[in-house]
């Protein structure tokens, strides 16, 4: 996702709808069936471009084999599940009117963000240049969008279930959490949305008996690549064949 770096400088987000338009340009014909600016970010997201989404899943094994499958010299540091315990009105779906504000910030340049004023009244903000023209992106999406957004919720972070249009959401019950303008989830929370945190450690063994209830490579990324990853590392001999 949009991260900051250990400095605090954003490191992606002063280019990110030049990253989102020129992966557009590139492959455009990957994205015809997104009817939604979200359902492009997911897509983007999928194919490793950063975006704000940060990908999390509703199933706690798959969340375990991601705490667990590192890099062979990381096998014996310690991994971690993040708990995200989100508050019913923090989850929305792909169409929600809340999403496609979020999400449509993605198309404004970042001068225009850094013209965005939580602060101001309702009726100001939506007066606003730079909202009309955020309102305008969303309208391509939404024609009936009423021009009414609420500051507090353009600058909040929500949960998004996705539609599953490929086989990696399916296979990890992907789900999503959508940051808003200069949003930011401290470490220990926030109101709606609590963190707690799991570690783990073993985490060869913790593979091998995923493995043994089929969550494995092959399983959680479903492609061919993969699978032949997987197969290779399952059935390496670590000696020679004994003659």
């Amino acid at each position: 996702m949009l991260r900051k770096s250990t400095e605090g400088a954003w490191q992606f987000m002063p280019n990110e709808d030049r990253l989102c338009k020129e992966l557009l340009i590139a492959h455009y014909d990957e994205f015809q069936d997104d009817q939604f600016c979200f359902d492009r970010l997911v897509r983007m997201q999928h194919y490793g471009l950063p975006t704000r989404l940060l990908d999390i899943s509703g199933n706690p094994l798959i969340a375990l084999f991601f705490a667990c499958n590192s890099a062979p010299d990381l096998v014996n540091v310690g991994g971690e599940v993040i708990v995200f315990r989100v508050s019913s009105d923090k989850v929305k779906y792909f169409d929600s009117n809340t999403v496609s504000c979020l999400a449509n910030l993605s198309n404004l340049t970042y001068e225009q963000k850094n013209d965005i004023d939580l602060n101001l009244s309702i009726e100001a903000f939506n007066q606003t240049n730079i909202v009309q023209k955020l309102l305008h992106h969303i309208k391509s999406e939404k024609g009936f969008f009423e021009a009414r957004i609420v500051p507090d919720d353009l600058g909040s972070i929500v949960c998004v279930k996705a539609k599953r249009t490929n086989t990696r959401i399916k296979s990890q019950s992907g789900a999503f959490l959508l940051f808003g303008h200069e949003a930011v989830l401290p470490e220990s929370g926030q109101e709606g949305i609590e963190i707690a945190r799991v570690t783990i450690v073993n985490k060869a063994d913790i593979l091998a008996q995923l493995d043994r209830i089929n969550i494995n490579a092959t399983t959680v990324y479903p492609s061919i690549d993969q699978t032949t990853i997987h197969l290779r590392d399952r059935y390496r001999q670590v000696e020679g064949p004994k003659l």
